[in-house]
């Protein structure tokens, strides 16, 4: 029994030893690593990047080149080939001069053209810039996307930890019931009342403990899960509720939040948008110049005939006349759809300058009750060492004894349960302004 013990020993410590040490900052960045949204919000602003290129690239020379091979074919007389007849000249024909000229009926092409702009009347520097506000858009999104992980991150894993103090107290209520069952039967007076309450109350801790290992491990396995952590690693948050918490000295009005950024740079895509659609019916102004090189022959071998060359330079202009008020109304959907960004802009600073202040507040409340509770706590304490100390001496009663201990797992809870809601008092702080006291 003795060498069980030790190896059972030996393998508790092992594990202790190998459990993964996980910090709150830790815990984020491997969240985030695995977070979809952020993935998706990076890849927006990629995306956007990508847009400006397009849209650069039609300021840039568009080279391209061709290749034509042709039949021609005698409508009126398939089976006879293109050409002139001039049998019924007879013998006025010079010599040498067949009475049928035949053309050449198979033609190859090969060829490169280049067209540049020259200038678009705003066509391009208004979808640049449409572009432009898109990236700036898309990096806004990215950020109020790490800030919301940051604050769901840092929810599941103080909740984790709140879990693992849990069944600290709870492991503690348990022992000081079954220590009060010792004193009991070690003084040789076991009253059957009180030693009957003390049992009930060991069962129901035991229960209770059940129940927040139970919560515990869902907890850590949730952590696992977002973190991409092995789930039969054993973990040990490394990071603790504070003893003290000191006031925020941040500013008191919120000036700047990632999604107020977002939609500003939306609404000025929009309206760049609705300028470049508008310049749809403006004129393009262009250079171009192309080379042909064309060969010829009566028989399908065309690079055994005649061959030529070609090429042109000049400038285009296209002047669009008539599109059915197709680009007016696009830049109007365009505007109109700006407008809503702005009622959107105007709607989410009235909300988000509220939440950041009742933010504030219920800081500064729980900051408050915090040090109430602490003081009750200790008030707590010392009734249940107080009752233990009677309950010894035989001058109180178990029921008695099973209150100020409940009252003191109260009390336990509730100080854990006001931390956990000042920490996330400051995450959601952090979220909205992008800064705490840290």
């Amino acid at each position: 029994m003795k060498n069980i013990f030790i190896a059972a020993s030996m393998v508790l410590c092992a594990a202790a030893t190998n459990a993964m040490e996980l910090s709150l900052e830790r815990a984020v960045e491997m969240i985030a690593a695995e977070s979809q949204d952020l993935k998706k919000a990076e890849f927006n602003v990629s995306r956007a990047r990508s847009g400006l290129d397009s849209v650069k690239s039609n300021r840039r020379p568009q080279i391209s080149a061709s290749a034509t091979y042709m039949n021609i074919i005698n409508v009126e007389n398939p089976g006879r080939p293109l050409g002139f007849d001039l049998s019924g000249f007879g013998d006025d024909l010079p010599d040498g001069v067949p009475a049928f000229i035949e053309f050449p009926d198979n033609i190859g092409i090969a060829g490169l053209s280049i067209n540049q702009p020259i200038y678009t009347f705003g066509r391009i520097g208004n979808a640049a810039d449409a572009a432009h506000h898109a990236i700036s858009g898309a990096r806004s999104g990215s950020e109020l996307a790490k800030r919301e992980i940051r604050a769901a991150a840092a929810q599941i894993y103080w909740t984790a930890r709140m879990t693992d103090e849990i069944v600290r107290i709870a492991d503690k209520n348990l022992k000081s019931s079954k220590d009060a069952e010792r004193r009991l039967t070690d003084a040789g007076r076991a009253n059957r009342s009180n030693l009957v309450k003390i049992l009930a109350d060991i069962a129901a801790k035991e229960i209770a403990l059940s129940d927040a290992e139970f919560n515990r491990d869902s907890a850590h396995r949730l952590l696992k899960i977002m973190a991409g952590i092995e789930e039969a690693a054993p973990l040990n948050l490394t990071d603790n509720f504070p003893k003290r918490f000191e006031h925020l000295t941040v500013a008191q009005e919120l000036t700047r939040n990632p999604e107020w950024d977002m939609l500003e740079a939306q609404a000025r895509m929009q309206m760049s948008q609705a300028a470049a659609r508008a310049s749809e019916n403006r004129p393009v102004l262009g250079a171009t110049a192309s080379y042909n090189y064309v060969m010829m022959h009566t028989e399908p071998g065309v690079w055994r005939g005649n061959d030529s060359q070609s090429a042109m330079v000049g400038l285009s202009l296209q002047i669009p006349l008539f599109d059915g008020g197709q680009a007016r109304a696009n830049s109007r959907m365009d505007r109109l759809a700006a407008e809503a960004t702005r009622q959107d802009l105007d709607k989410s600073r009235r909300m988000k300058m509220n939440e950041y202040r009742d933010a504030l507040l219920n800081h500064e409340r729980l900051l408050a009750n915090l040090d109430k509770l602490d003081r009750a706590h200790d008030l707590a304490e010392r009734a249940v060492q107080i009752s233990m100390d009677r309950f010894a001496a035989g001058q109180t009663s178990a029921v008695e004894l099973s209150d100020v201990q409940s009252a003191l797992m109260q009390m336990d809870m509730a100080v854990i349960g006001a931390k956990f809601n000042i920490i996330m008092a400051e995450e959601a702080i952090r979220k909205l302004s992008g800064e705490t006291n840290e």
